[in-house]
């Protein structure tokens, strides 16, 4: 088995920490764009 240095853990860490936030960025940026869409959409019907 082999050790595990303490710069591969941080790598690894910092890799899983980017995945995470851009998955939640992206995640922010899609309700947006359908809440976006769906106050136009009711816009549309109030007129």
């Amino acid at each position: 088995m082999e050790n595990i240095s303490t710069l591969d853990l941080l790598f690894v860490t910092a890799i899983a920490l980017l995945i995470v936030i851009s998955g939640g960025i992206v995640y922010l940026s899609a309700v947006e764009w359908r809440d976006r869409r769906r106050r136009k959409q009711d816009e549309k019907m109030k007129k």
